[in-house]
């Protein structure tokens, strides 16, 4: 079994004046989301790289109530076998469901964020695009997405296609189906799943955050279009 790095003061590493701290930011962003719809229920989430350490929040509490001394924070990269941890809180609090999903991302895009949203724009987008894929083009916001999330910005000209998977009742089960669908897409800022949310990345917070935005704003979009009978790509 792997055991932690031992940390002298654990609390010490989510105990910081700095607002920019990701243990200040993550309850700060959560709050943010949770006015937006986005993480209401307790569902969604965020966590949030640098270095060597990720930081992310509890699993099924207040999304809009989180403190900094309720993150966990994880050492990275993780061994293959148990899960090991640099901190934990002194609440009884399980991490986020979305950790191996999270780590998908670090893993595979070598992101530095990953935010996960049950926005009902992105569920009504899995809904009315059957298939394994929504797409639109011709839309301004397109040019705030990202190739692969952190690679060269589209154009107003490029067609923006998110890959949709389908859901599981228990959230870590669609670990293997996303990282799939992120090795199939290269080029996907972000895994659609169905009647559930998405899961958006990026270089930082910042990134990821913007990506989630403007996501969000094509799918808001592109359901209209679709139920308006538009084309939401053209020729």
């Amino acid at each position: 079994m792997s055991s932690a790095p031992q940390i002298n003061d654990p609390d010490a590493l989510v105990l910081s004046p700095d607002p920019s701290h990701p243990a200040n930011l993550i309850p700060e962003l959560c709050a943010a989301f949770y006015k937006l719809g986005w993480v209401t229920g307790t569902g969604g989430g965020i966590c949030i790289r640098t270095g060597d350490k990720v930081y992310i929040a509890p699993s099924g509490v207040q999304k809009e109530r989180i403190e900094p001394s309720h993150m966990f924070v994880l050492p990275y990269p993780q061994p293959t076998t148990d899960r090991i941890f640099l901190r934990r809180p002194a609440l009884n609090l399980k991490e986020s469901a979305c950790t191996p999903l999270f780590w998908n991302a670090f893993e595979q895009r070598n992101a530095g964020s990953c935010i996960h949203t049950h926005s009902q724009n992105a569920v009504m987008a899995t809904l009315l695009w059957p298939g394994g894929m929504f797409e639109i083009s011709h839309q301004q916001m397109i040019k705030g997405v990202r190739r692969g999330g952190n690679g060269l910005a589209l154009s107003y000209l490029d067609t923006l296609r998110v890959p949709i998977i389908e859901n599981t009742p228990n959230e870590e089960d669609l670990k293997d189906s996303m990282a799939e669908a992120m090795e199939r897409h290269p080029e996907a800022a972000a895994i659609l799943v169905r009647r559930h949310g998405i899961y958006v990345w990026g270089d930082d917070w910042q990134k990821a955050k913007t990506q989630t935005e403007c996501l969000d704003y094509l799918f808001e979009i592109g359901v209209r279009m679709k139920l308006a009978g538009l084309p939401t790509v053209l020729n």
